[in-house]
């Protein structure tokens, strides 16, 4: 495991209506006031973890090693649910045992699971926890120590050899085909899929079905005209169907979930 670097990232559904992000930033600085604070994204889609992990499974890695990612999109925050670490190539994770860290888990053989235990809560002197705002009450403290290089990973908890899966699963790869579902749409209102460019790279000329359509995998926006669609690898290695300086999103009606399929346009069914 790296040494802390004191850097942390904060992954949530909370959006930026009310104080949520700032108390629970408030509450790393309150036990670590020289972390740095990173706000990967506040604008997960509310309830969904399949979309933080997505995320943080393809953004982590351009962080330094010892950073401490926390991700809090949490409909099950006050149950039974566990929180859980996980250590990855000198990463940390914390998140609630919901699916979100799945694929981060299912990418690297080398992934490490840790429960966090109620014997720790009561060592950092974490009494007062609401049953709503974990994030402020357990995540940000335990986060502020991991990145403050206070608390190891080992002393979290009990290990563990598995986790709930996550709600989306992986690409299926075929002969002939490679199918996925969009997983989000950004600020422009191009839909990301779920599939890595590395499926398709057998295809001499990849063709993306999506909604009744098929859009033909271009290099760059500016390759086609504006307002025509398009489908490209995009700077995370997604595949991704956009629409030259106009948002798919909105014209597609497409949304999370729907179902992408890929094929070589030289071998249509």
């Amino acid at each position: 495991m790296s040494a802390a670097c004191g850097v942390i990232t904060l992954t949530t559904d909370f959006g930026h209506q009310g104080p949520f992000v700032g108390v629970m930033k408030g509450a790393v600085l309150a036990r670590f006031p020289a972390a740095r604070l990173i706000d990967l994204t506040h604008e997960i889609l509310v309830h969904w973890p399949a979309e933080a992990g997505f995320w943080l499974a393809r953004a982590y890695r351009y962080f330094p090693e010892g950073t401490v990612h926390v991700a809090v999109v949490d409909p099950g925050v006050g149950t039974a649910r566990k929180i859980i670490a996980v250590e990855v190539g000198g990463h940390l994770f914390l998140a609630p045992d919901n699916g979100l860290l799945a694929p981060i888990v299912a990418r690297d053989a080398r992934a490490r699971i840790r429960r966090l235990s109620p014997a720790l809560l009561a060592r950092l002197q974490i009494q007062r926890v609401s049953a709503t705002f974990h994030g402020r009450d357990i995540f940000a403290p335990v986060a502020a120590e991991l990145a403050a290089g206070r608390l190891e990973f080992d002393a979290l908890g009990e290990p563990l050899t598995s986790l709930v899966p996550a709600w989306v699963e992986e690409p299926t790869v075929e002969s002939r085909s490679v199918s996925g579902v969009i997983m989000t749409q950004d600020h422009f209102g191009n839909l990301i899929t779920n599939i890595d460019g590395s499926l398709i790279e057998r295809f001499r000329l990849p063709l993306v079905h999506a909604g009744n359509r098929a859009f033909p995998l271009h290099k760059t926006y500016g390759e086609v005209r504006p307002g025509e669609y398009l489908a490209l690898v995009n700077s995370f290695g997604t595949i991704e169907i956009a629409r030259a300086e106009g948002s798919a999103a909105e014209e597609l009606g497409l949304s999370r979930g729907a179902p992408v399929v890929v094929r070589d346009r030289t071998d249509q069914p």
